[in-house]
């Protein structure tokens, strides 16, 4: 008897899993447009933010991480010290790269459509 209610369980517990995934997918395929719109501004705006901390103030990547607004916690950020250059990248949605050029500063890369 008490592996027949264990078998219950789990199988409720497969039901509950599949059934919040799918309400997480459908949330994700409603709000689409807002997700890819803060996506990618905010990993563009950390790009062209922590490219001038790093390449104009000579901030090390780590201390420059610090001056992301709150609500930037998914953003990464990885630097190219031999291009002079920060990519900021929003997990499977969004990536931005900014590039130090001597007398424009920090230049986004255009944005692909």
């Amino acid at each position: 008897m008490a592996k027949t209610k264990r078998l219950g369980f789990g199988r409720m517990l497969v039901w509950l899993l599949l059934v919040a995934a799918i309400a997480v997918a459908i949330t994700g395929y409603l709000y689409r447009a807002p997700i890819d719109g803060y996506a990618n501004v905010g990993s563009a705006y950390a790009a062209r933010v922590v490219c001038s901390c790093r390449f104009v103030a000579g901030r090390s990547l780590e201390d420059c991480e610090k001056d992301k607004l709150a609500g930037m916690e998914l953003v990464t950020l990885v630097d190219d010290a031999e291009a002079k250059s920060v990519t900021a990248r929003f997990p499977l949605v969004a990536s931005h790269t900014a590039t130090y050029r001597d007398g424009y500063g920090c230049v986004l890369e255009a944005w692909e459509e």
